[in-house]
């Protein structure tokens, strides 16, 4: 497995691109996931991004001396709001960039990002990251839309939940869970982690 050297050797450079272009960004998957709740190894970083058209030139001639880059690809995405991947050539470790979507829940998520710092001393970055609600609800809806096949999408999940139990915003998160068809799972999710709701945790941040 690729421990946290790899991931910020991979990840820093897309990053620095990223605030050199003026593109919002933040950190989500299972990096993110880690950080709010119980780390664990991974194959790939996930980063979310409202990268645009006129950003692809430069983005892709900043990086396409040690990365595997698409300018194609890229496009497409943008097209699609779907996502690319960029892969470190040295390790050929593998970034996931999706593309910020459009969405209500989306523009949501990218307002309440928090920074945050991930690796150790010597070797780390400062980066923005989903906030541990919409960890829960991104990791969710990818758990419902694998037919709730992926068992650490769900153990994911738990560790944000019980890690951050006293600091979440439970409101934020039924509502949103509601628009993305999700409630049931948030239901079991909390079940499961031994939070219940009161008349207080409905409030919105």
């Amino acid at each position: 497995m690729t421990g946290p050297s790899e991931i910020i050797q991979a990840t820093a450079p897309v990053v620095k691109q990223f605030q050199q272009l003026g593109v919002a960004y933040y950190l989500g998957g299972s990096v993110a996931s880690s950080i709010h709740g119980i780390p664990r190894s991974t194959l790939d970083v996930d980063l979310i991004a409202a990268i645009r058209e006129p950003h692809i030139a430069d983005f892709v001639e900043a990086l396409v001396d040690r990365y595997y880059v698409s300018a194609s690809m890229i496009r497409q995405a943008i097209t699609d709001e779907s996502c690319f991947n960029v892969i470190f050539l040295e390790t050929m470790f593998k970034v996931d960039v999706f593309v910020a979507k459009s969405r209500p829940f989306d523009q949501a998520s990218m307002s309440r990002i928090g920074r945050s710092v991930i690796g150790s001393p010597g070797e780390r970055i400062d980066v923005w990251v989903a906030s541990p609600e919409d960890v829960v609800l991104n990791k969710l809806e990818w758990y419902r839309k694998a037919d709730r096949i992926s068992e650490r999408q769900w153990l994911d999940v738990q560790g944000v939940l019980k890690v951050q139990r006293k600091l979440l915003d439970l409101g934020y998160m039924r509502k949103w869970a509601g628009e993305l068809d999700i409630a049931d799972l948030l239901d079991e999710a909390l079940c499961e982690a031994g939070i219940a709701d009161t008349p207080d945790d409905h409030g919105q941040k």
